[in-house]
């Protein structure tokens, strides 16, 4: 039988899983203050952790942190202010949040939260970070970890960025339908890569970032459950779920990569595809096409393979052209090349990746290299393809797919 501090710290932690965000959002909204409700929440937290296990559970552990975290961070504002002026504008604070307390359901200001993270006066780099944070309550270190930067940098980061919010009033809201397409864009982005850098570890070896991909895809569903009619925010959340379908068949049993085209599709999630296609179709009624439909999209056609048994790769080629002409990616240049050469052949397929020969961002992406290894070695050229082999094997650091490319390396033979 748990005793009263188990029970009590089972019950905060899930307070902190459901409603961190909700809180920290509710509380920052009015202030714009993020890093003072961040602090004024962890107070609280710290004394339900004390105060629970004597008084129990309160029945609405949401409303009981609200509550005393919008007391402590009056306070600490009050030691702040000292006027007159000040003590009637902290009175009417108090005033307003007690009668919203009133209410049986707190708002939800967490949407709002995310676009004054991803706002463009936000360096894009560190809006992921800073949604991570403020919304699922990721320390700095964790946060650091995922995002291969040391903690002393990414704590200085987000605490700028928190600056930044309350310095130069970024708003809290979201956007009009006219600016929304760039903002809604930043947000996206923003969970898209939260989950690229949870799925980037399959195996989930590395502690602080096993669960990004699981946090991704609550973000997005977050977002979609928000703002139902978005069709990209739907597209999003369809895209991570086509890939989240896969994760038990990118190892095999003995933890070797599985590529693609390798993968048994019967270990895939049916029910995650199933939702995933529901979610494409839904946002195809909108009729407004974004890149993250056309990414879902071509995981749907990956997809279909469970049920034809073969993929059809010229509707992909053809995705990835339509892609290709509104996102200027490498990612996907690099896709649409590999495409091109399943549905026309391994030359058509070189060709494509040739022109993109001069983008300097390429030097280094892992995924050039080992596709035009590949391609080369189709075409019989075996010296060529080991040196792109080679470049592509020294820049690869996840040693499953290392090994995947040493053992196609050795394949060719000779060289």
């Amino acid at each position: 039988m748990q005793d009263g501090a188990e029970v009590a710290r089972a019950a905060a932690e899930g307070a902190a899983r459901q409603s961190y965000g909700k809180l920290v959002a509710f509380l920052a909204a009015r202030t714009r203050d993020v890093a003072g409700a961040e602090d004024a929440l962890a107070d609280a937290f710290a004394a339900a952790l004390e105060r629970w296990p004597q008084t129990g559970v309160p029945q609405k552990p949401e409303a009981w942190l609200l509550t005393v975290a919008r007391r402590r961070g009056i306070d600490a504002v009050r030691r702040r202010l000292t006027s007159e002026a000040s003590r009637d504008h902290l009175r009417l604070i108090a005033e307003e949040m007690e009668a919203r307390m009133v209410d049986e359901d707190l708002p939800d200001e967490r949407l709002r939260l995310m676009f004054a993270c991803a706002h463009p006066a936000i360096e894009a780099g560190v809006r992921a970070p800073l949604i991570l944070q403020t919304i699922l309550g990721f320390d700095a270190a964790t946060i650091a970890s995922a995002f291969l930067v040391s903690p002393a940098t990414m704590g200085q980061r987000l605490v700028r960025a928190k600056t930044r919010i309350r310095e130069t009033g970024i708003p809290f809201r979201v956007p009009e339908r006219a600016e929304l397409g760039e903002r809604l864009d930043a947000v996206l982005e923003a969970i898209y890569a939260t989950f690229a850098e949870g799925w980037s570890d399959p195996a989930g070896t590395e502690t602080r970032r096993r669960n990004l991909a699981t946090e991704g895809i609550w973000l997005g569903r977050l977002v979609a459950s928000l703002m139902p009619d978005e069709p990209e925010a739907l597209g999003l959340l369809a895209l991570m779920l086509f890939a989240e379908a896969r994760r038990v068949a990118r190892r095999s049993t003995e933890g070797d990569f599985v590529p693609l085209a390798e993968q048994d599709c019967q270990l895939w999630d049916r029910t995650l595809i199933d939702e995933a296609e529901a979610l494409l179709s839904h946002a195809a009624t909108k009729a407004v096409i974004g890149r993250y439909q056309l990414e879902a999209a071509v995981q749907s056609a990956h997809a279909a393979r469970r049920l034809t048994g073969r993929t059809d790769w010229m509707a992909i080629r053809e995705l990835y052209d339509a892609l290709h002409s509104i996102a200027d990616s490498p990612v996907v240049a690099i896709n649409r090349a590999v495409a091109v050469a399943e549905a026309d052949g391994a030359a058509a397929g070189l060709a494509a990746l040739y022109v993109l020969g001069d983008d300097k961002r390429l030097a280094d992406y892992q995924p050039y290299w080992a596709a035009r290894a590949g391609l080369l070695a189709r075409l019989g050229n075996t010296s060529q393809a080991a040196e792109a082999y080679d470049r592509a094997i020294g820049l690869e650091r996840d040693p499953a797919v290392r090994r995947f490319l040493q053992q196609r390396r050795a394949g060719l033979g000779g060289n």
